[in-house]
């Protein structure tokens, strides 16, 4: 999220910037329109480094280029741009949506980002499936006993969806709720259809026996609807209309029908009296608090639906504090005057707002521990069909809802401080213990390998990055390894590091030569300038050498394994030039116990153990381990596609599930399979002369 700056200089002569750009993108900037838009920030690579939106946008592009920001991230960030790229919109509104909807597919470097890799689960409530089950002689329609299940994806419109709730947990405690009092089925269609006698929900008065007719359609319908009110908030009404039924039961002197109801009312008021932070008045609505320290950020989401107080969430922004300087680059004055913590607090909340709801379903009331500007509320208001409101410093309920969502952002930003401190200790330990340089922690990279594969099939090895004190997944890479003896794990070490380093060497060798071939030039062009004869040069690359960039090489090496794993490792160094101190092999101590592994290096340094309650050895099992659980899945994927029969059995015509089967579980896979004759196809059951022949020709 971007507040609009105050006005800047729109016409300022391009080439008074304080930056060296190219007269290129100065003139584009000086040529913007005054209309809303949006604008994109590149660097020479192609990375994108920044998604802005703009009320004016020469205005605001213009303030980017006017000022110097000698020694700061935002002044690193506009020294680095050399394409823009802008899209004008009708208004502020669509400028907000279209920038949010950059920052969430595409991640620029520089804006806060809010990660949210999954979406929110639901409770549906279901049964509009026109199948029928059969009843004696009359085929019952299951859309007359709807069952309600935990869901997550894209809302079915065919279907009663209520939530988001905050987390599975939510969810699933919903729907015990609802099988003690009301006592809907959660079984699958295929299971409600066929069975003969109740389960053991019914045994347990979890559930009302639809399956076999102990309750009719009638009846269950009215469970349903009561549960669904429930849902929406009407609680109030729910206990009076089954009060009635109680009664009309007691009249009627069906008091086993009547205590059976009874007991629902009583289920139902244990439940409203444990939850504390129940309110008929507000049915939806999320609280929002925002908790800023120590240069990290946590905005906690708490959700009420239907008036009932659900949980809640926190989410970590990343780029707080580079999107938190340009903010002040923009703001100009006005930043100054703000209060710092209130003004990055604001902006976190606004662009959680931004990200989270635009284009996502959201209740109507937000309450927020700060104010929200007034535009994004527009924008929202434009997307749902509906006015959003904001409320800021809210009374009785609300507060005490804000409260605890405050309380919880607190601790939750306290733990991510807490757990971050102790990964910049282990990682500091770690360099300490092993000599590594530890004037640059941050930039510290450590690569671990790992072999996995089961009896010498489908061999997978896996190399996963830690950088930043932290595990970098989007760097991770799985190699898949072939023309090995099967088992070998040695021989898989070796290809993995060879198809790994390989490119590295090359390049640090071409740098070499570029060096040694640039010396007498730096020479001569030292006693030129001596003799005062100075020349210049046009252009520059992004190295001296002007060599491709690649993958840097790491300071630590770490390889799952002992000597034999190790001395291939250096080999391979050795071949490819490389240094050897930097390989460090995780040997397994006595009983393969964790807390006794020692470390093997390549430069014949002696063996360590640096202790089972070591920082510097938690770390380095924490490296190990993800290692090995990226290896190890990336192999069962890789096994189960090839014991599945993958995509080349599935293609062949005639050969279809039961066939498949059968001639996998006889050959042990589709490489048997295609190892096999055409006289040893014929022996399965079902696979004809014909169909073998056809077999035997697809596989090879």
């Amino acid at each position: 999220m971007n507040k609009e700056p105050s006005p800047a200089a729109p016409d300022a002569a391009p080439g008074s910037a304080p930056f060296p750009h190219s007269a290129v993108l100065l003139a584009e900037v000086a040529a913007l329109p005054g209309l809303p838009g949006v604008y994109r920030y590149f660097d020479a690579q192609g990375q994108l480094l920044y998604v802005g939106k703009a009320r004016h946008l020469k205005k605001r592009v213009s303030s980017y280029f006017q000022r110097r920001h000698d020694g700061t991230r935002i002044g690193h960030m506009v020294g680095k741009i050399v394409r823009m790229q802008t899209t004008v919109v009708r208004s502020e509104a669509e400028a907000l949506l279209l920038e949010n909807n950059l920052i969430k597919t595409l991640a620029p470097k520089f804006n806060i980002l809010f990660r949210d890799d999954k979406s929110y689960p639901y409770l549906k409530i279901t049964g509009t499936r026109e199948t029928c089950r059969s009843a004696g002689a009359k085929p019952i329609p299951m859309i007359a006993f709807p069952r309600m299940a935990y869901y997550r994806g894209a809302v079915d419109k065919r279907h009663n969806c209520y939530g988001p709730y905050p987390s599975a947990w939510a969810v699933k405690e919903t729907i015990t709720l609802l099988q003690k009092v009301f006592r809907l089925r959660t079984c699958e269609d295929t299971v409600f259809a066929n069975r003969t006698r109740p389960c053991l929900l019914f045994q347990i008065k979890r559930c009302s026996g639809p399956c076999v007719d102990l309750i009719d359609s009638e009846a269950y319908g009215r469970d349903v609807a009561a549960a669904e009110r429930f849902l929406r908030g009407e609680t109030q009404a729910v206990l009076d209309e089954l009060e009635a039924r109680m009664r009309a039961h007691a009249d009627k002197l069906e008091f086993e029908q009547a205590a059976e109801i009874r007991n629902q009312m009583s289920a139902l008021s244990r439940v409203l009296h444990q939850q504390a932070m129940d309110n008929l008045c507000d049915k939806d609505v999320d609280v929002l608090a925002v908790r800023v320290q120590g240069g990290r950020a946590c905005v906690n989401l708490a959700m009420v639906r239907g008036g009932r107080h659900l949980g809640d969430r926190p989410y970590f922004p990343a780029h707080v504090e580079d999107a938190t300087q340009i903010q002040v680059l923009l703001e100009g004055d006005e930043a100054v005057n703000a209060d710092p913590a209130e003004r990055v607090a604001v902006q976190v909340l606004e662009a959680f707002i931004a990200q989270h709801y635009l284009g996502s379903a959201m209740p109507h009331t937000l309450v927020t521990s700060h104010a929200v500007g007034r535009p994004l509320l527009d924008a929202l208001t434009e997307q749902t069909g509906a006015r959003i409101n904001a409320v800021h410093q809210p009374r009785e309920h609300r507060r005490i809802w804000l409260e605890m969502a405050q309380k919880n952002a607190d601790i939750a930003l306290a733990r991510l401080l807490a757990e971050e401190g102790s990964q910049q200790a282990r990682t500091r330990a770690l360099a300490e213990a092993l000599g590594l340089p530890d004037d640059d922690l941050d930039g510290l990279r450590i690569e671990c390998f790992d072999i996995s594969h089961t009896a010498g099939e489908s061999t997978q090895a896996s190399c996963v990055v830690f950088e930043g004190h932290k595990m970098q997944n989007a760097q991770y890479r799985r190699y898949h390894i072939d023309g090995i003896t099967g088992g070998d794990d040695c021989a898989a070490m070796r290809l993995v590091l060879l198809r790994r380093y390989g490119r590295i060497a090359e390049l640090l060798r071409a740098e070499s030569a570029q060096a040694l071939r640039t010396e007498p030039d730096e020479a001569l062009a030292s006693a030129a300038a001596a003799e005062g004869t100075a020349s210049s040069t046009e252009g520059s690359t992004d190295t001296s050498s002007g060599l491709p960039t690649g993958p840097r090489m790491p300071e630590l090496v770490l390889v799952d394994g002992g000597k034999a794993q190790v001395s291939v490792a250096r080999e391979v160094f050795q071949q490819l030039g490389l240094d050897l101190s930097l390989i460090v092999g995780v040997e397994k101590g006595e009983g393969r116990k964790v807390g006794l592994e020692e470390l093997v290096f390549a430069d014949a340094r002696e063996k360590v153990y640096l202790g089972h309650d070591s920082a510097a050895l938690m770390l380095v099992a924490q490296i190990r381990d993800e290692a090995h659980r990226f290896a190890i899945t990336g192999m069962r994927a890789a096994r189960a596609r090839v014991r599945t029969g993958g995509s080349k059995l599935e293609d062949i015509a005639g050969v279809g599930p039961k066939k498949r089967a059968r001639l996998l579980q006889r050959f042990g896979g589709v490489r048997g399979v295609a190892a096999a004759s055409v006289a040893d196809l014929c022996s399965v059951p079902g696979i004809s002369a014909e169909l073998a022949e056809a077999i035997y020709r697809a596989l090879r």
